[in-house]
């Protein structure tokens, strides 16, 4: 099974109708993780996604907890061993991604062009 570390920027297009993210997060053959804050972060723009997506604020919660089925999102304390293994970035909050792709072995699905390097 091939497994990702999705950053925020790809877990927000989850919430758009019809979105490829969802598709892909669906397949049972890909594993998906990401670091707990990450949800932390959705939920700080919780406003931004609803007037972007014009979803009511059921429908978040409700693809919220979808996402959490979806993806695992893992505790600092899993991965922070890696923390200082991850190459110097200008987004301090991507290094936990790097540090829980290090840690999984495993690549980082993201919109951001530093990562994807």
């Amino acid at each position: 099974m091939n497994k990702f570390v999705v950053d925020t920027n790809v877990l927000f297009t989850f919430f758009w109708e019809g979105s490829f993210t969802k598709g892909l997060l669906m397949d049972p053959n890909l594993e998906f993780f990401a670091p707990e804050f990450a949800l932390e972060e959705i939920n700080e723009h919780c406003n931004e996604i609803l007037e972007k997506t014009r979803i009511s604020p059921e429908k978040f919660k409700d693809l919220r907890r979808e996402l959490c089925v979806l993806v695992e999102f893992i505790p600092l304390q899993e991965y922070s061993n890696f923390l200082k293994q991850a190459p110097n970035i200008p987004d301090k909050d991507d290094t936990d991604f790097i540090a829980l792709a290090l840690k999984l072995k495993c690549p980082v699905w993201s919109n951001d062009s530093h990562l994807k390097q």
